[in-house]
């Protein structure tokens, strides 16, 4: 693994924690030495990631990006090539939520910014292990997805409405 992209598992790491990270944890999980985490550290810091070092761990108060909600209808066939759609134009899929109506707010952490990270998902998906939340409302579903910048969101939200996922505002 790079830097660059070290770098960017690490702030997706610590941002998807609800608890700090230490470095012996994030160097652990990403195979490098703690020196290397502080470094990689430093180096978001000069990105504009507003990353605090505690005495349980790193967080991250604030990081340089964007986040817009999406609310997307499409079939399981196409989960792919959606997921897909959002990386490659340089977003990450935070999350994964439906509107039950019953249970109110279903949510679960995706935390998807790479091929690798799409392809272990699928896996997991294809392999039966489980269905996508979508399925408990008809296809309907909410993405969070974060990003450089509005720009940034804007050619996704425009990419993925071209392919007909977007569902309209009423």
């Amino acid at each position: 693994m790079k830097g660059k992209e070290r770098r960017k598992e690490i702030a997706a790491l610590i941002m998807s924690e609800q608890e700090p990270l230490s470095g012996t944890v994030l160097s652990e999980r990403l195979g490098v030495s703690r020196q290397i985490i502080v470094q990689d550290i430093a180096m978001l810091r000069t990105e504009g990631y507003d990353i605090l070092s505690t005495h349980q761990g790193y967080v991250i108060t604030k990081g340089p990006f964007a986040e817009r909600v999406f609310k997307l209808r499409h079939t399981s066939e196409q989960t792919e090539e959606e997921l897909r759609c959002i990386v490659a134009l340089g977003g990450t899929v935070v999350n994964v939520f439906v509107w039950h109506k019953v249970y109110g707010k279903i949510e679960a952490g995706m935390n998807l910014f790479s091929e690798r990270g799409i392809a272990q998902f699928m896996d997991g998906i294809k392999s039966g292990k489980s269905k996508e939340l979508m399925h408990i409302t008809e296809g309907y579903h909410y993405h969070t997805v974060r990003a450089d910048s509005e720009e940034t969101l804007d050619a996704i939200e425009k990419a993925l409405d071209a392919k007909g996922y977007i569902v309209p505002e009423i």
